[in-house]
């Protein structure tokens, strides 16, 4: 696991973006695995900003999004699809036929979960995924306690999650119970993962995921066993590591070759 620790959001978004935009140019149809949250969006707009500018292409590309609320009527401007469509891939040239999102108003869950899985085995698996982390440590909506081998499943959202989505919706009351997502599983078959966290109340859950043990109660902490998992934090979320200055000195004196 690579640490990288900047000055802010906005070096951090510059770097995920080099790595996609890297990712693009030598494989122009390649697999996206798209979070949605907070700690993306500027990754997003930085990525709108190149294909406005530079002519960046994802005209072949193919993106699977990671989960999707339960219940959300087609359109609802918080489902997750509607919100990736708004928020980046309806700001870039990659077709709505190759943007694929878990079915949370599907009649059978199970049947639409396997569905996914099927797809992104067809596309040929996802090349970069980008995450965020929740404030108790999650990833996509795999709460604690999730099984570190988990697949594309229904999920109960723990009151916390719930409480910090709000901001989304009207109300507390209004954010659903249940969400579809891909499992720790799944996400761990991506060839590369970038994590993205910014503030100090990621700071808890950034030290666990980083320097805790490999553990259910924090799921993102699965991401210790990929082989090719990039962290990238701001000073306040980095604030809680034992070991941040070695991930600085690290970062600093990196071979120039090497890329994230």
């Amino acid at each position: 696991m690579e640490v990288v620790i900047l000055a802010g959001i906005r070096p951090l978004a510059t770097l995920a973006a080099d790595a996609i935009e890297a990712l693009l140019r030598r494989k122009p149809d390649a697999v996206l695995g798209l979070a949605t949250g907070s700690s993306p969006l500027p990754v997003y707009d930085e990525l709108v900003l190149r294909h406005e500018q530079r002519g960046l292409d994802f005209s072949r590309a193919h993106a699977f999004t990671l989960d999707e609320y339960v219940g959300l009527p087609a359109g609802h401007p918080q489902s997750y699809r509607e919100v990736i469509r708004r928020e980046f891939t309806g700001r870039v040239n990659i077709s709505p036929d190759n943007v694929h999102g878990p079915d949370g108003a599907a009649a059978d869950i199970p049947a639409a979960c396997q569905a996914y899985e099927d797809a992104i085995r067809a596309a040929g698996g996802v090349d970069l995924q980008l995450l965020g982390i929740g404030t108790d440590g999650h990833v996509g909506f795999n709460e604690p306690v999730s099984s570190l081998a988990s697949r594309t499943r229904i999920k109960t959202l723990v009151e916390q999650t719930r409480r910090d989505n709000a901001r989304f919706f009207g109300s507390l009351a209004e954010v659903p119970h249940h969400a579809v997502t891909q499992g720790l599983g799944t996400i761990l078959e991506a060839r590369h993962v970038i994590l993205v966290a910014a503030g100090a109340q990621k700071a808890q859950a950034v030290r666990d995921l980083v320097e805790g043990p490999v553990a259910a109660i924090c799921t993102a902490s699965v991401l210790q066993l990929h082989p090719h998992a990039t962290v990238l934090l701001d000073e306040a979320a980095a604030s809680s590591l034992r070991l941040a200055d070695y991930y600085r000195h690290s970062y600093d004196n990196k071979p120039s070759w090497q890329g994230l």
